[in-house]
């Protein structure tokens, strides 16, 4: 998005590993991303903990399908992640979104006119993470993929669509 709050990292994330990483620790160290209209692919490579650098390097990647579905591979963690220290950043694996409401009311003080709703997140137990390992996750379905109202309340959705009146269709 093009709103930048300093609760980004906090809410807003699709993390294999967040950490305090120096990308610019050593010359081999990179942070490159590929994307060929079907997948995009972001992979940290040999990349070294600010101030922590004898723990060894990391080398993971996230790839983002246009199917939704949401891969994270770990070819190299040379330290359990829970050894890793949070008192210079967060450290988390995993999904967060949220939308931030700004209100233009000149009554609101300047501290309460951003508020942020974070509505869903998916944590990884960070205990789980390992050298050559991967974590799948995979979009469930929604009325969205389908193309008529008639195809979305008859299929075997896991939630209940309803009628909503502002756009004359079922949600």
């Amino acid at each position: 998005g093009d709103v930048i709050h300093r609760m980004l990292t906090a809410t807003q994330y699709i993390a294999p590993l967040m950490a305090n990483f120096n990308p610019s620790y050593s010359q081999n160290s990179t942070v490159q991303y590929l994307d060929n209209g079907t997948v995009f692919v972001v992979q940290w490579d040999k990349v070294y903990l600010q101030g922590k650098e004898d723990m060894g390097s990391f080398t993971f990647q996230a790839a983002l399908h246009s199917s939704g579905r949401i891969v994270f591979g770990y070819k190299e963690i040379p330290v359990p992640v829970l050894q890793i220290s949070a008192s210079q950043h967060p450290v988390k694996a995993g999904l967060s979104d949220a939308f931030m409401v700004l209100n233009p009311s000149p009554d609101v003080p300047e501290s309460r006119r951003r508020t942020i709703y974070e509505y869903h997140r998916v944590e990884l137990d960070t205990s789980r993470i390992s050298s050559l390992s991967a974590v799948e996750f995979t979009p469930l379905p929604t009325c969205l993929q389908h193309q008529s109202c008639e195809t979305c309340v008859g299929s075997e959705l896991t939630f209940n669509c309803s009628w909503c009146h502002v756009l004359q269709r079922y949600l």
